[in-house]
């Protein structure tokens, strides 16, 4: 079994540009308001959508 894009990869957000570019743009905000949320509520993807919201 492959273990190529788990679970628990899609509910954090890492540090790398590409990740943050995404949420941003899913988001309809800019990168640094998504690595601002994401310094206060932590790694988790539903934290840091809730922060920006």
């Amino acid at each position: 079994m492959s273990t190529r894009g788990s679970k628990v990869e899609r509910n954090s957000v890492s540090n790398q540009p590409h990740e943050i570019k995404y949420e941003a743009h899913k988001e309809g905000t800019n990168q640094q308001a998504v690595k601002d949320a994401k310094k206060s509520a932590g790694n988790q993807r539903s934290a840091i959508e809730k922060k920006i919201k």
